[in-house]
């Protein structure tokens, strides 16, 4: 009789969990990346002053 092998499936699930970490690290940085932004552009706006007072 003929040998048949039979190979293992590789496991999905560590390149899913990869996939979503990275995903949730590259969303984070730019998440944060554009609040810093907004916040430091308020700041500067509330800070300036004109030459005149009322």
């Amino acid at each position: 009789m003929a040998e048949i092998k039979i190979e293992k499936k590789k496991a999905v699930w560590p390149w899913i969990v990869v996939v979503l970490l990275i995903s949730a690290l590259v969303y984070y940085i730019f998440l944060r990346d554009n609040d810093t932004q907004g916040e430091r552009r308020v700041e500067i706006e509330n800070t300036t002053t004109s030459g005149t007072t009322n």
